[in-house]
């Protein structure tokens, strides 16, 4: 089972096998990024035999028409144009990587979305002041999750709905394929097309450390949404929890 994280310490003070600060994991974790940018489409494209594609567009489904959305976390883009397409949405992509946002911006749709550097645990946003907060492979590499739900919260429109696709915890009888996958051909991969092995030994063992299904759930409820609820993409491989602001008293 995934180990459970006090609310006041961050999510996790490892990288790799070394013990670090908080702030020395925050620029490791950027360091990452910054170094696999230009071939973080096509890594996900090979890790996941294109299979994130269908996740992403499930994730974006039932999400609301129109308003301000923040993507955290949005990296190349990639969701961003996807919520963008409906054009009463204001997207704004927020990501600490600018080299992974340089590289969305290269995208032929990058045009109606919105690039800010920040973070998770500090977003340049007015309090109440968005429809729905989205994050996709992004909220496990935060150095405080608590703080970024609270954050998450913060600028939230009452009635807004906070929605996060994340890697979790798969169903039993798949962890025997999948972890032997994800712990040796992953990195391997990584080596052989990001020549950095390293980086995505990093993010296999950052899904490990992420809070499964029901305790990520409980962590939602616990800053602060209601109707708080998750669906299992490919048998518990990644999985969408939702959650709502509640409505102002």
């Amino acid at each position: 089972m995934s180990t459970h994280h006090d609310g006041d310490k961050p999510l996790d003070t490892t990288f790799g096998r070394q013990s670090v600060s908080t702030d020395e994991r925050r620029q490791r974790i950027r360091d990452v990024f910054n170094h696999i940018a230009s071939r973080y489409d096509l890594m996900n494209d090979l890790m996941s035999f294109g299979i994130h594609r269908l996740w992403k567009r499930r994730f974006v489904a039932g999400l609301p028409d129109q308003g301000l959305f923040v993507d955290l976390a949005g990296g190349t883009g990639d969701v961003a144009a996807l919520l963008a397409r409906k054009p009463a949405r204001r997207v704004v992509v927020v990501d600490p990587s600018i080299p992974m946002m340089r590289e969305g911006g290269t995208r032929a749709d990058a045009a109606a979305v919105r690039w800010i550097a920040g973070e998770a645990e500090r977003l340049p946003f007015a309090d109440g002041s968005v429809q729905a907060l989205t994050v996709s492979f992004g909220l496990r590499n935060t150095t405080r999750l608590d703080a970024a739900l609270a954050e998450a919260a913060r600028v939230l429109a009452p009635g807004g709905t906070f929605a996060c696709l994340e890697f979790s915890r798969p169903m039993k009888w798949l962890r025997v394929f999948y972890d032997p996958y994800s712990f040796h051909v992953i990195p391997r991969l990584g080596a052989w097309v990001a020549a950095n092995p390293a980086a995505y030994q990093y993010l296999i063992e950052s899904i490990r450390n992420f809070p499964d299904q029901q305790r990520f759930a409980a962590m939602i409820e616990a800053a602060g949404f209601s109707a708080v609820r998750w669906k299992n993409l490919s048998f518990g491989i990644a999985a969408i929890h939702l959650g709502t602001k509640p409505a102002a008293a």
